[in-house]
């Protein structure tokens, strides 16, 4: 899928048909953290009369919980980001498949599990940002961050986040395990402090002065335009953002997803959630609610993602990508990106 569009046809297409009143009950293990998400779980009851029990947590945490449960688990779907839990979560034979035409006909093939044992539901782009006011030549791809030239200018997060272990999975996927060795090296060699903080402490960087380059998430800087975000908003437009490999790839993009659990006792409630997930309904607000891109295609972009503009994304096979995080991690662990 090619996210340059933002498109105004979304209220042309026709609405998802949300399914029947069903009544009973969904048992949700989700490790998104955000509040603006209740409006999704609360129009999925009303349309259906499915109530929802939520258990959150962080999405380690989750797995290892489903995992003991083992056939007793209590789960019905699992939601969680990005692409390398959900690839864990399979691994783990923690999900089943699923036959749903409506998943399989909205959710584009590169974005979901060969298997069809996850679907991706919103998207992030990982964006290059720089410092307008003392970059004249900022890096124009991710392979670009690891030119001397940039040396002491980039901070980005470790390792053990996931975001960079896709990112360096789907390089690999590219561009082979040596290149992706020498990429991680060099920029290694070119941070300006050690990784530290989250997306939004990668921008901090920039405003504050101690890189010029950063590493971060497209709805961080997103949320930054819609909201107050300290360290951020008040000095927004000293930042840059380039998207990345605009003349190769794209852009990497990575998921939101869910699946629904192994053991579900409710499954069919589960199937009907994934597939409200999927309906354009649903799909606006994971842009308007929190900055993201729908994974639907057509579907309005909420104007602080719209804001940041036109862009080529990376439409590789994530199923793919899952399959070299293995060697990511061992790839980090060997250059030393702590």
């Amino acid at each position: 899928m090619t996210l340059c569009k933002t498109s105004t046809a979304a209220a042309a297409l026709m609405a998802l048909a949300l399914p029947a009143l069903a009544d009973g009950e969904l048992n949700l293990y989700s490790s998104r953290h955000y509040d603006t998400d209740e409006r999704l779980y609360s129009d999925f009851t009303e349309a259906t009369g499915i109530t929802i029990n939520r258990i959150e947590g962080k999405a380690d945490e989750l797995l290892a919980r489903m995992e003991a449960e083992g056939a007793n688990s209590p789960a019905d779907v699992l939601l969680t980001a990005d692409t390398s839990r959900l690839k864990r979560a399979k691994d783990m034979d923690l999900l089943q498949a699923v036959e749903s035409d409506t998943l399989e006909e909205r959710i584009p093939g590169n974005l979901q599990d060969d298997d069809n044992q996850w679907f991706g539901l919103s998207q992030r782009a990982r964006i290059i940002f720089y410092n307008k006011e003392t970059m004249d030549n900022p890096p124009a791809t991710y392979m670009d961050l690891a030119d001397p030239a940039y040396k002491g200018q980039v901070c980005i997060r470790s390792s053990t986040n996931t975001y960079n272990q896709t990112l360096l999975a789907s390089i690999v996927t590219h561009e082979g395990e040596e290149a992706a060795t020498d990429w991680a090296q060099g920029v290694v060699d070119n941070m300006a402090r050690a990784p530290q903080g989250g997306d939004t402490d990668q921008l901090r960087g920039i405003v504050s002065g101690e890189c010029d380059i950063a590493v971060s998430n497209s709805y961080y800087f997103a949320r930054a335009i819609r909201t107050d975000v300290d360290g951020v908003s008040a000095d927004i437009g000293k930042i840059g953002l380039i998207w990345p490999d605009q003349e190769g790839n794209g852009t990497h993009m990575n998921l939101s997803g869910g699946g629904v659990a192994k053991n579900a006792p409710n499954r069919e409630n589960a199937v009907k959630f994934l597939e409200y997930l999927a309906s354009d309904q649903a799909q606006v607000y994971f842009s308007a609610g929190n900055d993201e891109f729908p994974t639907v295609e057509g579907v309005e972009l909420a104007d602080s993602v719209k804001q940041l503009g036109e862009f080529k994304a990376d439409e590789v096979n994530l199923s793919d990508v899952a399959e070299n995080i293995g060697t990511a991690q061992k790839i980090f662990n060997s250059v030393g990106w702590e």
